[in-house]
């Protein structure tokens, strides 16, 4: 088992302990599957033991977190369903959504640099790659900490229409040819090479659109600003600008006209790694509020002991783990290589909400503490509003949800 092999030579963490938790109930689901538990277990102590404590000053000062996301490479983490002889961990969607519930529980900045290079990034490379574009585009970004990804494929007037792209690449001799601005690029800023996707023959609308592999070394390409969020504030998010930028005609990423394809597919898989990182956003919230509400006394007992408080507490726990059921119902499904497209957008849907909430209500039964940066509250509730706009809006999810559901049913 390659993970199993990645895990003995990680990067020191204290000896493997049980964990101290109230079990998931997910959990019990699981419990067969050693690798998956492994993997949980380990990724929940590198979050206490690395994340937690440096999480909200990365999030003050707007910090990368450089060395964390190195850390994260050497426990297999950045590939985790790429196969190992590429550089992965070789594991499962299953085991992709464990590990990053914990490490967003820690850090939803680091849940987010690890989701796109896993989903949105290694994904479609795996998928849609020749054998030379795995050698450049795919084992140098799953396993040495050297290499980032990002995904391009929305822009400043395009929004949700994902197949209304005015980025272009024109075929040039033995290049093609790239000019237009992408926008709200994770990972932006640090990336070596982006999955971009290009209008190559505009008469075809979604279906002239293509998929690239751009180096961001290549001359003609630069960045713009970085963004200044509401959230997730120590990954970076920035517009890329192609200015008659020429890469090699071996570069396009599948066939020409399969780009939209190929974005849709990848949203799907990316969807599931969302719900993932508001899984541990809502957790991390769930748990600061049990913690204060159990040490926080009030009329002479723990306000945890009021039936109000106890009921806040109850529907949080009860909307989070409906979420995370949802969301490993579509990982499931993925695995088994089963259509999960609108499985994904119910996790993504649930799940994005549900840390909304369960972020809203935390703040609630911490008072004011709950709107100070002394608690990490405040900060969940701002890293958790993201979930629900990005890689697809509610809305967009629940269009999609709709749609499929129509054909299903369809006389």
């Amino acid at each position: 088992m390659a993970f199993l092999g990645r895990l003995s030579r990680s990067a020191p963490l204290r000896a493997m302990q049980p964990m101290q938790q109230t079990t998931r109930c997910i959990s019990a689901l699981l419990a067969e599957n050693e690798e998956v538990g492994m993997i949980r277990d380990m990724c929940r102590q590198y979050a206490d033991d690395v994340l937690v404590s440096k999480a909200g000053e990365w999030d003050k000062t707007h910090t990368f977190p450089a060395e964390a996301i190195k850390g994260m490479f050497d426990l297999g983490l950045m590939a985790i369903e790429v196969p190992s002889d590429f550089g992965g961990a070789g594991l499962t969607s299953t085991a992709y959504v464990a590990a990053l519930e914990e490490i967003s529980r820690g850090c939803a900045s680091c849940g987010v640099v690890m989701s796109v290079n896993n989903s949105l990034y290694c994904g479609p490379v795996m998928k849609n790659s020749t054998d030379a574009q795995k050698e450049q585009f795919l084992t140098p970004f799953t396993s040495t900490g050297e290499n980032l990804g990002c995904f391009a494929l929305s822009e400043p007037g395009n929004g949700s229409d994902a197949g209304a792209a005015s980025t272009t690449a024109v075929r040039d001799g033995d290049e093609w040819v790239l000019n237009g601005t992408k926008s709200w690029i994770t990972n932006g800023y640090e990336a070596d090479a982006a999955v971009v996707f290009a209008t190559t023959d505009k008469s075809l609308k979604h279906k002239g659109i293509s998929a690239f592999l751009v180096p961001t070394d290549a001359p003609g390409f630069s960045r713009g600003k970085k963004e200044d969020k509401l959230g997730i504030r120590a990954s970076s998010t920035c517009n890329l600008i192609f200015e008659d930028v020429r890469i090699p005609a071996e570069n396009l990423l599948g066939e020409p006209g399969l780009g939209f394809k190929i974005a849709m597919q990848t949203l799907d898989s990316g969807r599931i790694g969302i719900a993932a990182q508001a899984l541990g956003i809502g957790q991390a919230a769930l748990e600061c509020a049990i913690k204060y509400a159990q040490e926080r006394k009030s009329m002479g007992v723990p306000i945890a002991k009021h039936q109000m408080i106890s009921d806040k507490l109850a529907r949080m726990a009860t909307s989070l783990e409906s979420a995370r059921l949802l969301t490993y119902r579509a990982a499931y499904l993925k695995d088994n290589g089963k259509p999960f497209t609108k499985e994904a957008a119910m996790g993504k849907l649930a799940a994005s909400e549900s840390a909304t909430y369960v972020a809203h209500q935390a703040i609630q039964v911490l008072g004011g503490m709950g709107y100070v940066s002394d608690m990490p509250a405040e900060r969940h509730y701002r890293d958790a509003r993201i979930t629900e706009i990005y890689e697809g809006t509610s809305e967009i999810q629940r269009l999609v949800i709709a749609g499929n559901l129509l054909k299903e049913y369809s006389v």
